[in-house]
């Protein structure tokens, strides 16, 4: 485990620095209802820099553009000791059928208003946000590589995309000598660990450094959720509303999200610490994530976040965690590490993995 924000990580196959923890501002903003006012984001900001922070987490849609503007506000006085992720993908202009998806007119055209919006002439990562399951990929890799050759974007990286999908890229980017995607930005947490069968045993092995979003769960792994909470109406079909609304739309807010929630508050007890320096300290012992994204709404939020870079579990510890979290792998994974699977293909030769190639939870 780091032990500072300034205890810097290689991003991916990259020679690119970045903390152990990530700043998102997708919180940077009122526009939606409950993010956090233009001082309150600016001191939230600071304090994080003022750490040594150095990674910061936005996209073009975020509160209407108002995150990305108040990031550049913020980090105007010291850009070049920063590193700006945004993104491109979500749709900013209802009816036009060309303002969002994965094409090229759309990358362009986010990448131009977000360098507007942000006050800089570069980017340093550009993620796609969301695969859009139409644009050919040498279109996405081609407008990606031309975008790095103008110097417009220094990194690019992916995001939300299946891991058949981003292995293909990675392959067609390294053969062609286009610029290599090396960030893969996804949902986990202990609530959300399907990603584990492909994703990131993926992104290990292809180069990639993983980067979770939402690695509370939406609030739900902070434990102020009850079963009382449940009564909703399925959440919002997006951000806008309340914290609770984008639980349940994002699938964090059932039962067996506040059962795993229920054993992270007796584990944070246990050792003396918060349910939210538990969720994010677990996330962080995969080595092959680089650094977990906090969007903290308050400067208290934010230090709260902060101490999980201090802690560390025991193997019983992470066995209780893992027992209420666990998944299915599913086939092949569960298949081949069948006893009779590895008998007939390796007979009675025993050998142990590197860690570095090893399947995540095996």
């Amino acid at each position: 485990m780091a032990a500072s924000l300034d205890t810097y990580r290689l991003l991916g196959r990259s020679g690119l620095r970045v903390s152990p923890l990530a700043l998102g501002a997708m919180t940077f903003g009122s526009d939606w209802g409950w993010g956090a006012d233009r001082d309150e984001a600016r001191r939230i900001f600071d304090s994080y820099v003022d750490r040594g922070g150095n990674f910061i987490d936005t996209a073009n849609q975020y509160t209407e553009g108002t995150s990305e503007r108040l990031v550049g506000e913020f980090s105007r006085d010291k850009r070049e000791r920063l590193v700006l992720a945004t993104k491109y993908t979500l749709t900013t202009r209802p009816g036009d059928p060309n303002s969002g998806g994965n094409h090229r007119k759309s990358m362009v055209r986010s990448v131009e208003e977000s360098l507007r919006r942000l006050g800089t002439d570069y980017i340093d990562l550009l993620y796609l946000h969301a695969w859009d399951g139409t644009t050919p990929v040498e279109e996405v890799l081609r407008a990606m590589d031309d975008l790095v050759r103008a110097g417009k974007v220094l990194y690019v990286g992916i995001s939300d995309t299946p891991a058949w999908q981003v292995s293909r890229m990675q392959a067609i980017a390294d053969l062609r000598g286009w610029s290599p995607l090396i960030a893969l930005q996804i949902e986990h947490s202990l609530i959300e660990r399907t990603v584990e069968r492909d994703l990131i045993p993926m992104a290990r092995e292809m180069g990639l450094g993983v980067i979770p979003w939402s690695p509370l769960a939406s609030g739900v792994l902070t434990g102020k959720y009850t079963r009382a909470d449940l009564a909703h109406e399925g959440g919002s079909a997006d951000a806008v509303g309340t914290r609770k609304n984008v639980a349940a739309a994002n699938g964090a807010l059932t039962e067996r999200g506040l059962a795993i929630a229920e054993v992270v508050k007796k584990v944070a007890a246990d050792m003396g610490t918060t349910p939210s320096r538990v969720a994010l300290a677990w996330t962080m012992r995969d080595p092959a994530v680089t650094a977990p994204i906090i969007g903290a709404r308050t400067v208290a939020q934010l230090e709260d976040n902060l101490g999980a870079l201090d802690l560390s579990f025991t193997e019983d510890t992470l066995a209780e965690l893992d027992e209420v979290s666990a998944i299915e792998l599913g086939f092949p994974h569960d298949f081949l590490a069948r006893p009779m699977t590895r008998n007939v293909m390796f007979g009675d030769v025993r050998f142990e993995r590197t860690a570095d190639r090893a399947h995540a939870g095996r």
